[in-house]
């Protein structure tokens, strides 16, 4: 079986992470580092899997759904439409994530 390309792993962590909001499936993803571009979440795997498990508790309902992806090499870029509360308009997201050794870093 070949391996999955960047894109499909980033895409399957994405949805476990942010759709699924399931911390020890989204670990499963990643490397032994983890970078984070969000102000709003500290860099590292432990920092990210409680940032996910807060979206989880707090905004059970929180949908994100890409609508662009764009892959080169190790680099996927997801234009992202997040909704946060059901209802609400929600916003345009642009994530970039890199891959290493088949794990998000």
């Amino acid at each position: 079986m070949p391996e999955a390309s960047a894109k499909e792993i980033v895409l399957a962590f994405y949805n476990a992470a942010l759709n699924e909001k399931d911390p020890e499936k989204a670990r499963s993803f990643l490397g032994d580092i983890y970078i984070q571009h969000n102000p709003h979440v500290p860099d590292g795997i432990e920092a990210f899997l409680r940032f996910v498990a807060f979206r989880r508790d707090k905004f059970p309902n929180a949908r994100n759904e890409v609508r662009r992806v764009i892959a080169e090499g190790d680099l996927v870029a997801l234009h992202v439409h997040s909704v946060v509360i059901p209802g609400s308009p929600g916003r345009q997201i642009v994530d970039i994530f890199r891959v290493e050794n088949a794990k998000v870093v």
